[in-house]
């Protein structure tokens, strides 16, 4: 196993046992990352008491038909943004009966950046149940792999941290 595999491992355990420890269902919501946060969790052996479900949302009307991400959002924000990370963990946390969700949306590249909007940027959103949505956005380096997996990583990460407050 690598030292990366490793980070993941030890992130998903991390948030697997913070979320058991408080009875948390949670879901993920991914484009740029294509389910790689819901399989680097289920990794994990008995991840099915806290996984309750993941959205692989690629393209744009998926993030609409499947979390309601509504498509004049999409038009007026892009894929990419603050706006559609945030409607995207939230449209997770209305679908499915879980307490916790995290999105991811960004461009990996090797194409697809623009000045505004370079490849390698990365919009995160977290939602609870009962709170609002909030959003961060990284730029990571490196080629497609290297942005997914630090996506993922992060992903990870956020839900590490909410689950821990």
């Amino acid at each position: 196993m690598s030292l990366a595999d490793e980070s993941l491992r030890k992130l998903s355990v991390a948030v697997l046992d913070s979320c058991r420890a408080r009875g948390w269902m949670l879901a993920t919501a991914e484009s740029c990352t294509g389910g790689m946060i819901a399989a680097a969790l289920t990794d994990i052996a008995g991840s099915s008491d806290v996984v309750e479900r993941g959205f692989v949302t690629y393209s744009n009307a998926a993030k609409t038909e499947l979390l309601g991400v509504p498509a004049s959002l999409i038009a007026g924000h892009g894929a990419v943004s603050a706006a559609v990370a945030a409607a995207m963990a939230e449209g997770a946390l209305a679908r499915a009966p879980v307490d916790l969700a995290v999105a991811v949306t960004g461009i990996a590249g090797p194409g697809g950046g623009s000045p505004g909007k370079p490849v390698g940027l990365v919009w995160f959103g977290l939602a609870q149940r009962g709170g609002k949505a909030m959003t961060e956005h990284r730029v990571f380096p490196g080629d497609r792999e290297a942005v997914r997996r630090a996506a993922c990583e992060r992903g990870l990460a956020l839900l590490a941290e909410a689950s821990h407050r």
